[in-house]
């Protein structure tokens, strides 16, 4: 009998062990604390912040920041809390409760930050991206099941951070801006991301990567997109393209969909490819049909009326259709 695999330790992490000792609660002065360089939270935008100020203001401070004190710098560090230290800064507050915990090593820090906040509503998901990107450098580590157990993330978001660490930077920047109204969302790279990784799509002479995602940016930001998620339909009539040999005729297409805005997405929809996809899926469930029929035991259908008078309308449709199409039915 083969001996049973073992499981890699990649696959045996957990999150456990990457939390720091708790030391307890107290009072720190407000300009004694500084900001995380491991947050994965980098965009504070006004508007909550000012509801969060506004709170503050009449009650102060209700939960206590999360702390640790860097013994290097000789300072505290915020683990959770930096939105309420910074209203509180603005309120100028003399002090603000912590709850101090042992100083963390940097996977426990990046780790701790994840657990702590599960990927909050009103995150943004590329600073997300960059602190995951650094945990797995530090634990050498891209298992996607196994970066998930360890950050409380979903499987399906450490998937969406991966795909914006595969952008260059300065599309990352774009979704890093201050001004939320200049930030560009990472949904948008995240639904273009099937189209401009698309190995169909990178063989065609003319195409690259950089001057795709520049010319959607434009037509994004010109409102020529109704949704990102419009690339999903990008995506499928190129893959019935694909499916049907038309690779000449969808490059062009897509080649001009590139080159100009105002060129509607349907354009791209080659009529032939479309029927051709759909053919080829109804001969599917023909022939599941066929086997359906042929396994029919006739006894058990004696006197259901419906069902023969169905295969007859059936067996009429077929023998019309076979004769436009110049074929003799088979006996």
């Amino acid at each position: 009998m083969p001996a049973k695999k073992k499981k890699t330790a990649c696959h045996k992490r957990s999150s456990q062990g990457f939390s720091p000792r708790q030391i307890g609660i107290k009072s720190v002065a407000t300009g004694d604390l500084f900001a995380n360089p491991h947050n994965p939270r980098m965009l504070f935008d006004r508007e909550p912040l000012n509801v969060l100020k506004a709170s503050i203001e009449k009650v102060g401070v209700l939960v206590p920041l999360t702390v640790y004190f860097d013994s290097k710098k000789n300072r505290f560090i915020i683990l959770d809390g930096q939105r309420r230290w910074l209203c509180a800064q603005e309120l100028n507050l003399e002090d603000v409760p912590v709850n101090q915990v042992a100083e963390p090593t940097v996977v426990q820090n990046i780790v701790t930050m994840f657990q702590i906040h599960k990927l909050r509503e009103d995150w943004e998901l590329m600073p997300t991206a960059l602190k995951l990107e650094l945990l797995m450098k530090e634990l050498k580590e891209k298992h996607v099941k196994t970066l998930a157990t360890l950050t409380g993330l979903d499987q399906a978001v450490v998937q969406r951070c991966k795909k914006l660490l595969s952008y260059p930077k300065k599309y990352q920047d774009m979704m890093l801006d201050a001004d939320p109204d200049k930030r560009v969302k990472a949904d948008f790279f995240i639904e273009l991301y099937a189209v401009r990784n698309d190995r169909f799509v990178n063989s065609f002479q003319w195409y690259t990567k950089d001057t795709f995602t520049r010319a959607m940016l434009k037509r994004y930001e010109e409102g020529g997109l109704r949704s990102v998620t419009a690339f999903r339909l990008v995506k499928q009539y190129i893959n019935n393209a694909r499916d049907a040999n038309k690779k000449v005729e969808i490059s062009k297409r897509l080649r001009k969909f590139t080159e100009s805005s105002d060129i509607p997405i349907d354009y791209l929809q080659i009529a032939s490819a479309s029927t051709a996809v759909e053919i080829s899926a109804m001969g599917k469930q023909i022939g599941k049909l066929v086997d359906d029929i042929e396994s029919l035991n006739i006894d058990d259908c004696i006197g259901e009326d419906a069902f023969w008078k169905s295969l007859e309308a059936l067996l009429g449709t077929i023998r019309k259709k076979l004769r436009e199409a110049g074929r003799r039915p088979a006996k």
